[in-house]
């Protein structure tokens, strides 16, 4: 069985706002001293969209990761990498490609949504068609168990648990499997031999669940196994095949949903986003000229905070002490509008200022920011090269 492994990425758009600090980095920040995690920047995929006009890629890309080494991605605990620094993912997916019904990438509820919500590209082209595809290569290539996503991805995932399983049946079918496979179940050691048999027994002529789980647990624990052994033994619980690629399991995670300033989704592209190293200046005058309440026109007038942006802004950032200050304050015009802003302000630039802090050293040596980068590429390729060996194999391509 494969180590735990998180993979994640995210395609550069340039600075990151607030936004994608609450919805997603926080996460990253918290996975990334619970697992072994790699982060890529999805740069190929930026092309999906922008194929024709490709040169904002690489200034947002040094943008990006500058932004999540100030928001606290640690380079000693995660591997930081570009996608198309590490090739395997293009010949990954090509050979994915081979063997993905067509149907399986029309039906993605992304596909359509984007189609219609992006009208004025032509996105009528295999790379927007087969994106999802290439997603499942980035993270089947490093055998990851784990997925952090939104609700709204989570079918994406279980494509990507499709492909691999399809993989595995067909390609998964090593000569004299059954045979090696018995063999490495010896090497358990008669007691557990024996229950290792009776477990498979019982999943695979009960459909036990559990006795699966207990299987698995008990190989994770088989120190004297080799990686080949394990992996076969494994295979053979739930069939006769090898596994080559991991079904990853989606991690939902708990997203903040910060809004922007005007009430929508947090975008550039709406001029409602505050970014995660705006200048404090301009991180006051946004929050001071936002909208609020509109039945509030004159400072006596009462308010409901459940009709203000402002609000959805204290949902995120104040306490609830403060929560029940800003309520009573505007249900009884008590405060301002003005003063209800200024502990959002307050908390605000106190989460930035370490941001600031910590972006600097990179703003001022940009070579340091190459070199975090460098090194998670060759850590990237070498466990990418390493699955793309068994996926040759498989395929019968690795002659020379």
């Amino acid at each position: 069985m494969y180590p735990d492994r998180v993979v994640s990425g995210m395609r550069p758009t340039g600075s990151m706002h607030l936004g994608h600090y609450h919805g997603a980095l926080k996460n990253w920040i918290k996975m990334q001293s619970e697992l072994p995690c790699l982060f890529f920047v999805a740069d190929w995929h930026a092309l999906t969209t922008h194929y024709d006009d490709p040169s904002v890629i690489e200034r947002s890309t040094w943008d990006m990761l500058i932004d999540w080494l100030a928001a606290g991605i640690d380079p000693s605990q995660a591997t930081l990498f570009i996608q198309s620094r590490v090739p395997e993912h293009a010949e990954l997916h090509l050979l994915l490609s081979m063997a993905t019904p067509l149907g399986w990438l029309e039906r993605v509820p992304t596909y359509k949504d984007q189609i219609e919500n992006l009208s004025n590209k032509d996105l009528a082209t295999y790379g927007f068609l087969g994106y999802p595809l290439l997603q499942a290569a980035d993270v089947l290539i490093y055998r990851a168990s784990q997925v952090p996503v939104g609700d709204d991805q989570v079918p994406h995932i279980e494509m990507m648990r499709e492909i691999a399983r399809r993989f595995n049946h067909m390609y998964g079918k090593e000569k004299g499997f059954e045979e090696k496979a018995q063999e490495a179940v010896k090497k358990l050691g008669s007691k557990r031999a024996k229950l290792y048999n009776e477990l498979r027994t019982e999943y695979q002529q009960d459909g036990k669940e559990e006795a699966l789980e207990q299987a698995k647990a008990m190989l994770d624990d088989a120190q004297s196994l080799s990686m080949g052994d394990r992996e076969r033994l494994f295979g053979y619980l739930e069939g006769s095949r090898k596994l080559i690629l991991v079904e990853p399991q989606a991690r939902l995670t708990a997203a903040s949903r910060l809004p922007g300033l005007d009430g929508r989704k947090m975008s550039k592209s709406y001029g409602n986003s505050i970014a995660l190293r705006e200048d404090k200046a301009s991180v006051e005058k946004k929050i001071r000229t936002m909208p609020t309440d509109p039945a509030r026109v004159r400072r006596t007038d009462v308010g409901d905070p459940a009709r203000c942006p402002v609000w959805q802004f204290h949902q995120v950032y104040s306490d609830a002490a403060t929560q029940e200050w800003v309520v009573k304050g505007c249900k009884s015009a008590g405060i301002g509008c003005i003063e209800c802003k200024q502990p959002v302000i307050d908390a605000i630039i106190k989460e930035q200022e370490p941001m600031h802090e910590r972006a600097q050293q990179y703003l001022d040596d940009p070579s340091l920011v190459r070199a975090i980068v460098a090194d998670g590429n060759d850590a990237a390729r070498k466990l990418a090269l390493e699955t793309m060996r068994d996926v040759r194999e498989a395929m019968g391509l690795a002659y020379t």
